[in-house]
């Protein structure tokens, strides 16, 4: 297909299906954030790919991790996994609620708006070598954000996660940082 001037149209890019880490590849730092997070070990460390780093919660066992995409993804699954330095496993989060494009989640929320899904966990779903914990992928079909409601952990005073990965894909042609401020 030809364009004026002579030139070559650019193809669309192709969707070949696969499943990637989208926090490696989407993952918007300046917009993501992490609420009850210790100083020592922030949101960042969950993506370094060590679990000895992690994250972790500062005052009580409760975390809200709100990760940003910049641009819309697709997810198909996620996996957290433990702490890996040492740490007491009932730092383990167990009960895990994840909302879909919701800003600004308090902790206050975490009972009174519903989540797109919630989670039980138990140790065997934090190891390394577990598979990711497919998600209800209808419902997380245009996401911007996810933010995560660390609700409990195994009976620690602070919850610890080792890292996060999330699985999906971009949706084609939704570039936000293309998109200006009106107004």
């Amino acid at each position: 297909m030809m364009q004026q001037g002579g030139a070559a149209a650019a193809a669309p890019p192709v969707d070949d299906g696969k499943m990637v880490n989208v926090l490696q590849t989407n993952y918007d730092r300046l917009e993501s954030y992490a609420k009850n997070v210790s100083d020592s070990y922030p949101l960042a460390n969950l993506f370094i790919g060590d679990s000895r780093l992690g994250c972790q919660s500062d005052a009580d066992e409760q975390l809200i991790l709100h990760i940003s995409f910049n641009e819309f993804v697709k997810l198909h699954s996620f996996k957290i996994t433990e702490f890996n330095n040492g740490a007491d496993p009932d730092m383990n989060p167990t009960s895990i609620k994840l909302y879909v494009n919701r800003e600004n989640l308090g902790f206050e929320d975490g009972n009174d708006i519903d989540p797109t899904q919630e989670f039980d966990l138990c140790a065997a779903d934090l190891k390394e070598s577990s598979d990711p914990i497919p998600l209800k992928f209808v419902k997380f079909q245009r996401v911007r954000s996810i933010t995560i409601f660390v609700e409990d952990n195994a009976g620690a005073d602070v919850t610890a996660l080792g890292m996060l990965q999330m699985f999906g894909k971009p949706v084609l042609g939704t570039n936000m940082s293309e998109f200006k401020n009106q107004g």
